[in-house]
């Protein structure tokens, strides 16, 4: 499906008010606009944000209860336990209040579930086997459990105290915890209702820290402590993908800079071996590609115990090893998903039919299932439908997990298929199931022909959207520099888009990485050239080589640091033949002056 080049609109004037104004380039001050950031006082806000913008952790529904329960625990030298989701944003939300109760002179351990045996949240045998260990302790959720009523319930029976601390969407009904700490529970109105759990649990510490201290200030020790664990906190923010506004924002710029400065000892372990140990300055993508998926990795394996460990111990050496396994383990998980993309493609292309249906559910008992997810990204993507990926079997269930294309509500989908599911849970973009082997095919039918009647793309699903159209010349070193104040990107705050017409290619392009999966090329406009490229898209080299003449590039420019060389680099997202665009986009198109 063809993408629909959308060019914002500008205002020239607006436009050279702020470059005068701010001393901002003119590309800054166009994206700044293209983003609805028209007046001087609100650009100065966001350009230079201050980590005193946080909201009062006070203000967060259930907070205060459950610092008090855990600075009482403290003092009275109780157990606290605190059961941590298996993901990034779980192990860094239990690593972040580990080290706080800790410091605090805190009784403490975690639990993490294993997410091949157990499974996603609290469970029943877990909760059971905590109080007969020791009945009197405080059990603490992170990431998880908003949706554990019946786990809840039995905790209440055993009379467990349990808090649960949670960001993910709720049912009608709330576990009857002793304390829910949620930034969006009914009846409140928290500020930012987009924490993760990792934010979630950064707000809890910094509660605490505040009743150790005066009740307003932290001491000197634990400010400090908070200061380093902003870093753990953009660590989950950034890996959870939750919008980049307002105090997730705040969290990861502060949190970066946290990173390179105050980085734990197995942090620092991680950071080497994902070789960014080294680098000036960190961005978010830093967090998305090279810290995130080794601490996933481990998530997704069944052992991220190991990956909480990493990130509180204190011994180098330890540190050093479990670096290495992670590291280890996070090339395993892309050696599996990248066999399991190759087997669903050729899945779908041995069922022809399956190509024309609105959908897309593939099944495979030997495909793992902590990694089946992110696969069902890719092939939703690849194929521009929603995707059911489902995998090993446990007795006569299959598990899996679901990726939305083009907007679609994938909860809605799977809720209609409710009759047939044995189970399944998530949210409008992704979502995991579980299947009875013997219904798969009727699970396939009844969700295809959901998604035919209630889905149908629509241009503006093709839509890219395009901050100004500029010449290679303006894409220069100072200018990306200064584009790079609107960082960090991520969710609802992308990178700046650009697009360049009638560039020519000053060289053949190459397919690189590992199975020629990248392309890279270099282009030539005007007597500029620069070298682009594209990740993920290797099969472009023939058709861009192909082509014959100028080509049109849509790209995000960044800073590249290679080997102490700086040069500014094109990350290729849509190219299209010539200078093939509608009629709407050529109107919209506008150079720079």
């Amino acid at each position: 499906m063809a993408r629909l080049w959308k060019f914002r609109p500008h205002d020239e004037v607006r436009i050279q008010e702020l470059v005068r104004s701010l001393r901002v380039s003119p590309l800054l001050a166009r994206v700044l606009i293209s983003r609805g950031l028209t007046e001087r006082e609100d650009v100065i806000a966001f350009l230079d944000a201050k980590l005193t913008s946080l909201h009062d952790p006070g203000l967060l529904p259930g907070i205060n209860e459950a610092a008090d329960r855990l600075v009482d625990a403290v003092r009275s030298h109780r157990r606290v336990t605190i059961y941590g989701d298996y993901d990034v944003d779980g192990v860094t939300a239990t690593s972040l209040l580990w080290h706080c109760l800790k410091l605090a002179g805190g009784t403490v351990d975690y639990y993490i579930p294993s997410r091949l045996e157990e499974g996603y949240g609290l469970n029943c045998d877990a909760i059971r086997q905590l109080h007969a260990d020791d009945p009197l302790r405080l059990l603490l959720s992170v990431d998880c459990g908003i949706a554990s009523v019946t786990e809840a319930a039995l905790a209440r029976e055993l009379g467990l105290e349990l808090m649960i601390s949670d960001h993910h969407h709720f049912d009608d009904e709330l576990p009857d915890s002793d304390v829910l700490v949620h930034p969006r529970l009914p009846g409140t109105c928290y500020p930012f209702g987009d924490l993760c759990g990792v934010g979630v649990a950064f707000k809890l510490a910094w509660a605490v820290c505040q009743r150790l201290g005066d009740g307003r200030k932290a001491t000197p020790r634990m400010r400090e402590f908070l200061m380093s664990a902003v870093g753990l906190a953009a660590i989950g923010t950034v890996a959870d993908v939750v919008p980049l506004r307002d105090e997730n924002r705040v969290l990861v710029l502060f949190g970066l800079q946290s990173l390179a400065d105050r980085a734990s000892t197995g942090l620092r372990a991680l950071m080497k071996v994902a070789g960014i140990h080294d680098k000036p300055v960190l961005d978010a993508e830093d967090i998305a590609f090279a810290i995130g998926p080794r601490i996933n990795a481990a998530g997704r394996l069944g052992q991220a115990r190991l990956a909480v460990e990493l990130l509180t111990t204190g011994d180098a050496e330890r540190a050093a090893s479990l670096a290495e396994y992670l590291d280890q383990l996070n090339r395993n998980r892309q050696t599996v998903e990248r066999r399991i993309f190759k087997r669903a493609r050729e899945m779908v292309s041995e069922n022809p039919d399956w190509q024309e249906q609105s959908a897309l559910v593939l099944a495979d008992p030997d495909w793992h299932p902590g990694v089946i997810g992110i696969v069902a990204g890719r092939v939703a993507e690849h194929f521009e439908k929603p995707a059911v990926l489902l995998g090993r079997r446990k007795g006569d269930l299959s598990s899996g997990s679901g990726r939305t294309f083009a907007d679609f509500d994938l909860y809605a989908g799977l809720r209609a298929c409710s009759g047939i599911l044995e189970g399944f849970g998530g949210h409008r973009a992704a979502a995991g199931v579980r299947v009875a082997c013997n219904r798969i095919d009727e699970f396939r039918k009844v969700f295809v022909q959901y998604v035919a009647d209630n889905h149908s793309p629509e241009d503006h699903h093709r839509e890219l959207p395009i901050d100004a159209q500029v010449r290679l010349a303006d894409v220069t070193h100072a200018a990306v520099r200064d584009l790079q104040r609107l960082g960090p990107f991520g969710q609802d705050n992308r990178r700046p888009r650009f697009a360049a017409m009638d560039v020519e290619l000053a060289g053949r392009p190459r397919r690189i990485g590992e199975g020629e999966r990248h392309l890279s090329l270099r282009l030539r406009q005007y007597g500029t050239t620069l070298r682009a490229v594209a990740f993920g898209r290797g099969e472009w080299a023939d058709e861009i080589d192909g082509a014959g003449g100028t080509i049109s590039i849509c790209f995000a420019p960044v800073i590249n640091s290679f080997r102490g060389r700086v040069n500014v680099e094109l990350h290729l997202i849509d190219w299209q033949p010539g200078s093939r665009l509608s009629k709407s986009a050529a109107a919209n198109a506008q150079a720079l002056p």
